[in-house]
């Protein structure tokens, strides 16, 4: 029986919701980026009080349980009960489209609408006509996230554990393999593209991984823990995406955080944390777009933008990068 991703976060992050979990050691391997500021290896605790810089200024409805979604164009495709919504900022619905089965991930560029599932990828047009498909290139695939880089289309395998790279017309070109070995518990393997570098989560293992699109493999960040900077519970990760300048942000699930690392992996701070989120134990899909972050959970999507009197006394408002979360 096929399930959900979203419906499998739920289901594990249901497991680890009381408390940390410390699965596969994150010990860093073969030319680490970083260590994570001011957090040593054996520091487990959970962060016991936490007030975010992050004010919430709008939220909206969406059709069902959101499998995923995309910025492009100042508009939202957020892909929930089969459907593929177009929303503005402001929440209205532009339009939507019926892109069936049981949807994996989704992506968008000038070229068109790319929608992941289980075993292929379909490429609608932004108005939602079909214009192509393809098959995995292995068998047994489980596809879980994607991303569109260049002229290229990368695709985590959660079964083969591995990165699929394909032609933006589906051509198979290569498979990436890690050279610490993807552990992959449950279908948590979140892939993205920054400034010509693909970054990958490496979720059984706490880890961030990265690689040129040739395949070479470029280091690692990250270790297991509940303190700010480390990967809690049992396989994160589970999402990742990037600021204007670079910064990765990642997104957790078991006890729901959004933290920020620059592109070394040098852990900034935390963004928001459970509560601020909504609660629960799945992990929040996140994007960034200018000054705000926009976060996917449940049935809507919400809206954040920086506060300055919520940072007063926070470790955002010390941060001496540039970022245009800040602005």
């Amino acid at each position: 029986m096929d399930i959900s991703r979203k419906k499998f976060l739920r289901t594990v992050g249901s497991i680890v919701a009381g408390g940390t979990v410390v699965g596969v050691s994150g010990v860093l391997l073969k030319k680490p980026h970083s260590e994570s500021a001011g957090v040593s290896s054996g520091d487990l605790r959970p962060v016991s009080s936490f007030t975010s810089p992050y004010r919430q200024i709008s939220t909206f409805a969406t059709p069902g349980v959101v499998e995923g979604f995309e910025l492009y164009d100042n508009q939202l495709y957020v892909v929930a009960s089969n459907l593929v919504s177009v929303f503005d900022h402001a929440g209205k619905l532009l339009h939507r489209f019926s892109s069936g089965e049981t949807i994996r991930d989704i992506a968008v560029n000038d070229s068109g609408v790319y929608i992941l599932y289980t075993t292929k990828i379909k490429v609608f047009s932004h108005a939602g006509e079909l214009q192509r498909e393809w098959e995995a290139c292995s068998e047994l695939s489980g596809y879980c996230s994607m991303v569109l880089a260049e002229d290229y289309v990368f695709v985590t395998d959660v079964v083969n554990k591995n990165i699929c790279k394909y032609t933006k017309d589906g051509g198979f070109v290569q498979f990436i393999n890690s050279p610490n070995g993807f552990v992959i518990p449950s279908y948590t393997f979140a892939i993205e593209y920054v400034d010509g570098v693909l970054y990958c989560s490496n979720s059984g293992r706490h880890q961030v991984e990265s690689y040129t699109l040739d395949g070479k493999y470029l280091g690692t960040f990250g270790k297991a823990g509940g303190a700010p900077g480390l990967f809690t519970g049992c396989c994160n990760p589970a999402y990742l995406t990037y600021t204007a300048n670079g910064e990765i942000i990642t997104s957790e699930k078991g006890d729901p955080r959004i933290s920020c690392y620059g592109s070394d992996g040098k852990f900034r701070n935390i963004l928001l944390d459970s509560k601020s989120l909504g609660g629960g134990n799945s992990a929040y899909d996140v994007k960034v777009q200018k000054d705000k972050i926009f976060i996917a959970g449940k049935n809507k999507v919400a809206v954040f933008r920086y506060d300055e009197s919520l940072a007063a006394n926070v470790g955002c408002s010390g941060c001496g990068i540039d970022c245009p979360l800040k602005i």
